[in-house]
């Protein structure tokens, strides 16, 4: 899924970003408050990651502009503000999760998975589609209990398919949440990793779960 991270100090940043590529997340970031509530307000993120003490604006002011204008992404605030009256106020301004400085990277990906599966309603770990089953934590997929071998891009669009199976997913829904703000992706290549996916997924005499619903995009699961 795709993530904001709003972080000014560079080593945390970087190491962040780093890290969080690696576990399969498209990551935009930035170190600047004004730019931060730029970029959250034009792009329709999974999760933004927000620091609370940022130059050009604060987290909390940034929160409170950003759901004053109606922007429904979860919201994680990490930061080295670890009151109670700092936790309370951050959550009531709208954000949705807290994580303290210094923090374990495990935990916080544990958080980012949590609320990307509240973002989509989903409540379970492991997603099953006809005899396909998700791994949403360990990022591993099976289908016909053989487990597939997928790239982390091919990772990032099934799980997203997954997330709203049964609903048709436009080519720009996928590209806003499986790529990043300046990625050099050619305009095709939301079709090509379909093609991908449908080799490493799709078993003979088995029904085909991505299915293309001409000029509007694809569904994952069995034809009904």
């Amino acid at each position: 899924m795709r993530l904001l991270l709003i972080e000014d100090y560079r080593p945390l940043q970087k190491s962040l970003a780093k890290g969080l590529r690696e576990a399969g997340f498209a990551v935009d970031i930035t170190g600047d408050g004004r730019e931060g509530l730029w970029y959250a307000t034009s792009n329709d993120y999974d999760v933004i990651i927000l620091d609370l003490m940022l130059p050009g604006m604060d987290g909390l002011s940034l929160l409170k502009k950003l759901r004053a204008k109606g922007r429904q992404s979860h919201v994680l605030i990490l930061t080295a503000k670890d009151t109670i009256e700092d936790r309370v106020t951050g959550l009531d301004m709208g954000a949705d999760d807290y994580l303290v400085k210094p923090f374990a990277f495990e935990e916080l990906l544990s958080r980012l998975r949590a609320l990307m599966r509240r973002r989509y309603q989903e409540k379970n770990s492991c997603i099953h589609i006809e005899e396909m089953r998700i791994d949403l934590t360990t990022q591993r997929v099976w289908r016909c209990r053989e487990e597939l071998q997928l790239t982390r891009r091919e990772y990032a669009l099934l799980e997203y398919l997954a997330m709203r199976a049964g609903q048709t997913v436009s080519r720009t829904d996928i590209w806003e949440h499986v790529y990043e703000f300046n990625s050099s992706a050619s305009s095709n290549v939301v079709d090509v990793y379909i093609g991908y996916l449908r080799k490493k997924i799709e078993r003979p005499g088995k029904p085909a779960l991505i299915r293309t619903v001409r000029g509007r995009g694809y569904i994952l699961g069995a034809q009904v």
